[in-house]
């Protein structure tokens, strides 16, 4: 069972969203979109639904970065259920 079956909240994508933007090189929903993730409106969508939730910050408008909870989340140390979001 992977982490985000345990959150109503999450998608099955937001795993692979988090993986990519732990890597240095990806900062955009389209670059999401051309690793084949999802489209960019959704991976424009999910990335401010998981920075609601912490796991990402967003230090420009359209650019994305993971957050150290979202690095403890991929290395299996956070519940995502256990989140709320920031209202």
């Amino acid at each position: 069972m992977s982490m985000s079956d345990q959150a109503e909240w999450m998608e099955p994508e937001d795993d692979e969203i988090l993986e990519l933007l732990s890597e240095d090189h990806i900062f955009e929903p389209s670059h999401i979109e051309s690793e084949g993730v999802c489209r960019g409106p959704v991976a424009a969508y999910r990335c401010r639904e998981l920075t609601k939730y912490g796991l990402l910050n967003r230090p420009m408008t359209g650019m994305y970065d993971i957050t150290d909870l979202g690095e403890q989340y991929l290395a299996g140390e956070v519940d995502p259920s256990e989140l709320r979001p920031d209202e």
